[in-house]
């Protein structure tokens, strides 16, 4: 199938996180993936929710904001929370305990704030992506600050969507491809292959259980060149912090 933007159906866009991004977050990402941006910042509060209180603490939490700016797209948007919104925002926060050990992580809260200033498809996973390494910096903060919290993360932890479409498999969807697909498919998973959230549809025709496994295999190929890329903006710069557990 020939693509738009010229990529084979395995390629994914190109990609370029640029961390550090604002001044004043304990860790933030500016994430782009082809035309979709995303600015992540990670803000940690020395609070627990009351749940937690309430279950005698000794753990911490990780939660997410997910918005989108009027104008990221190509009309203007009013600015709500719908419950698309609140959906994305609970799979970013869930996603990111998955690959977290909150007893470690210590009676604190990690708010990962995710605002897509332009969307052309997969703004949800690339807003896990790319909060994974403000999640990270803002955990290498809380250890150079406090001494605590070394091997807060299990992992590394990355997101892609596929596609079906015409019965040929696609990575990495743009929106006009997303909005044309006969299946949607996003994937979340770890650097050593474990599934962290599968969310497909069948929105045109039923897929194959063949079809599913042709999906999730190119789905962990992407992944895999995404984690490869957090691995590069992070391993450099960690030095003697252990922010990775066993």
């Amino acid at each position: 199938m020939e693509r738009r933007d010229g990529r084979g159906n395995g390629d994914l866009r190109s990609i370029r996180i640029y961390r550090n991004y604002t001044k004043y977050a304990e860790g933030s990402t500016l994430i782009e993936m082809g035309e979709t941006k995303i600015i992540c910042t990670a803000s940690v509060e020395d609070k627990i929710p009351s749940f937690i209180e309430e279950e005698g603490g000794g753990r911490g939490w990780i939660t997410s904001e997910y918005s989108m700016l009027p104008r990221a797209t190509q009309t203007r948007s009013r600015r709500s929370s719908s419950g698309r919104t609140n959906e994305i925002q609970r799979l970013i926060g869930r996603t990111l305990r998955a690959v977290t050990d909150l007893k470690v992580l210590g009676e604190r809260t990690i708010i990962l704030d995710c605002d897509v200033i332009q969307a052309d498809g997969g703004t949800r996973t690339a807003a896990i992506t790319g909060a994974f390494i403000a999640l990270a910096d803002s955990i290498k903060y809380i250890i150079k600050k406090t001494g605590t919290g070394e091997g807060a993360l299990r992992s590394y932890v990355a997101a892609v969507s596929v596609g079906l479409l015409h019965g040929e498999e696609l990575l990495d969807l743009t929106y006009e491809e997303d909005s044309t697909v006969d299946v949607d498919f996003n994937l979340a998973m770890t650097s050593s292959g474990e599934i962290v959230e599968i969310q497909t549809t069948a929105e045109g025709r039923p897929l194959t259980e063949e079809q599913l496994q042709n999906l999730l295999l190119m789905g962990k190929k992407g992944i895999s060149l995404l984690i490869e890329k957090q691995k590069e903006i992070l391993e450099p710069t960690l030095g003697e912090i252990k922010l990775f557990g066993k």
